[in-house]
């Protein structure tokens, strides 16, 4: 409905959603986890949406040489911390395999804070949470997921749960609630309201079966938002120059809306805090605007955040994009030293070097134009219909060149985007969940990878790339390149990961290619991955036979193209495989191709 007419809220009977879908009752089944795409239905279509569980939860575990590893390490705290030079040897060895430490020079001195680091990193990957499998509507949950899935909600989930509490997400999630629900709603029968959320974060989504609802726009961010987005404001900060990267000037910064009706706004308020802001509300507690904080209490300049937003957080929050657009035009206009506001600097030097008014140039927050979604990087990535990795960068500035101010109104403004871009230190997105990371999905190469290939061409050179991982009660910051490195030995890697996937058919080795796809797009829009998981996946999923045997029986298309993308890759000189390696991937290839086009040989 993207080119159709009409209003996208308040639909009338010239809308054409609203015409095409004339009396017909809509009821619709959704992620329980999805109340911003939710939203919409109930918008545009006047939706009933029934519930559904995401998968199970589990720690992640390790597996093959990890285990190996965690083994020599158990060995060496045995010691007390007294050195054993082959033990320590020996575990710089297994480390440095996996990607974990460096091979040379030898560890020599303070080997015990080398082997500490090392089990650090192990444990990141061993207690990361992961999700196995794909729900089936209409299916409890198994005694043993229940179990790992709750004992990742004692992890994440509120304080204040008791063990009534735990004994009640137990009861709820055994027994099926969503057949009943759907039935309720195709019987014309009241169907109950239920936030939408992360199980982990939020245990409230359960039971599903119910009609998922949003929040109050007025009220958002919320009071303990805008307090958890300025921790996660330090944070950021505090990584990029513990990373030896100078204090950074401008900042560019991804928000959706799902993520922002997740937790009441949060990383809308960490961009606020990041810029020295805070929100205006009224005597009735509604959002009106935005405010400076004094830079006697900010203590440090503020950073200019450059805000790409999606459609729908466009669609949703409408608010809280003039709150941010606001926020910037005030700082521009604020009479503080440029040193101590870049906000302020960059926007004179915007209006230098492209003229205008201060109003114009002060402009931070792009997104598509009304009507419009996604910047369609993810498209071309998928289609391998480009040649240059400018081809991307230039299809999401096309895509998300609209400015959205203060004032009503948007204008395409492709060149002070691309400025504004130019001057960033860094690029940065909160993870959504649990269920989804950076190599699930690719709406984050759409997103986060398509800004940052914008970034690298108008600057001439690649920024930081950051991701902020707040599933659990600890936040973290992670590079992109760790990020990737993270899920790949946890997911892709992980045979607890890809079992349960292949035990779903053709829809989870659906999923398995698809993380080849988001991985090769990482390469396209980041350059963040690291060749041993090019080569691990190969090893893993198309020289093994039995494997390749498997994922074809189950999804022959994505199995060949899995292999295909790794062919890609190669060819696009983002991965350099041994000789070897490389003909017995072609060899692989042709095979699989042979098999779908129904030439395969049975033996």
């Amino acid at each position: 409905l993207e080119f159709m007419p009409g209003k996208q809220v308040g639909l009338s009977d010239g809308c054409w959603p609203d015409r095409l879908i004339g009396d017909l009752p809509n009821v619709y089944l959704y992620a329980s986890n999805n109340s911003s795409e939710g939203t919409l239905a109930k918008r545009r279509g006047g939706a009933t949406l029934v519930s559904y569980l995401t998968p199970p939860i589990a720690n992640a575990g390790l597996y093959k040489e990890l285990a190996s590893l965690k083994a020599s390490l158990d060995r060496f705290r045995q010691t007390e911390g007294v050195a054993d030079p082959e033990l320590v040897a020996m575990i710089q060895t297994q480390a440095s395999a996996l990607d974990l430490c460096a091979a040379e020079p030898a560890w020599a001195d303070d080997t015990t804070a080398q082997v500490a680091q090392v089990r650090a990193k192990l444990l990141e990957m061993e207690y990361a949470l992961i999700p196995l499998g794909l729900h089936v509507v209409g299916e409890g949950m198994a005694e043993q997921a229940r179990k790992e899935t709750i004992a990742a909600i004692r992890e994440s989930a509120p304080l204040e749960m008791t063990e009534a509490d735990y004994a009640k997400l137990d009861a709820m999630l055994a027994e099926d609630h969503e057949i009943p629900g759907i039935l309720r709603a195709l019987d014309g029968r009241y169907i109950a309201p239920a936030p939408g959320g992360d199980l982990v974060r939020t245990p409230k989504v359960v039971p599903t079966g119910r009609n998922l609802y949003g929040f109050d726009p007025y009220k958002v961010p919320s009071a303990y938002a805008l307090i958890e987005g300025r921790k996660r404001a330090d944070l950021l900060l505090a990584r990029h120059t513990a990373d030896g990267n100078a204090f950074p000037e401008t900042i560019a910064f991804v928000l959706w809306g799902t993520d922002n009706m997740k937790s009441e706004g949060t990383p809308i308020a960490q961009v606020l805090g990041l810029m020295g802001a805070a929100p205006r509300f009224d005597a009735v507690g509604r959002l009106v605007g935005a405010r400076l904080i004094p830079l006697a209490q900010l203590g440090r300049p503020r950073v200019d955040v450059v805000c790409t937003l999606s459609g729908i957080f466009r669609d949703l929050l409408p608010l809280q994009v003039k709150l941010l657009a606001e926020a910037a035009l005030l700082a521009s206009q604020a009479d503080e030293p440029i040193e101590m506001n870049f906000i302020r600097k960059h926007t004179l030097e915007h209006m230098a070097a492209l003229g205008g008014d201060l109003e114009s140039a002060a402009l931070r927050v792009f997104s598509n134009a009304d009507g419009a979604y996604g910047s369609n990087v993810n498209l071309l990535v998928e289609t391998g219909q480009w040649n240059e990795e400018d081809e991307l960068a230039d299809q999401f500035v096309k895509r998300k060149c609209y400015a959205y101010g203060a004032k009503p109104g948007v204008k395409a403004m492709p060149a002070l985007m691309q400025r504004a871009l130019g001057g960033a230190a860094l690029a940065f997105q909160n993870l959504d969940s649990v269920e989804l990371g950076a190599t699930d999905i690719d709406q984050y190469v759409e997103s986060l990878g398509g800004m940052n290939r914008v970034i690298t061409k108008a600057k001439g050179e690649a920024v930081p790339v950051y991701l902020g991982d707040h599933t659990g009660r600890e936040g973290k910051v992670r590079t992109l390149g760790e990020q990737v490195a993270l899920e790949t030995r946890t997911r892709m890697l992980n045979p607890k990961w890809f079992e349960a996937q292949l035990a779903q058919g053709y829809e989870g080795a659906r999923n398995i290619a698809g993380h080849v796809a988001t991985t090769l797009g990482w390469s396209a829009t980041a350059g963040s991955v690291p060749t041993w998981v090019y080569d691990d996946i190969t090893t893993t999923f198309v020289l093994d036979k039995a494997m390749r045997d498997r994922l074809a029986a189950a999804n022959p298309n994505a199995a060949a193209g899995m292999a295909n993308r790794l062919m890609e890759a190669h060819d696009r000189g983002y991965w350099q495989p041994s000789a070897e390696m490389l003909a017995a991937l072609r060899d692989a290839s042709e095979e699989l191709e042979d098999r779908l086009e129904g030439v395969h040989a049975v033996a």
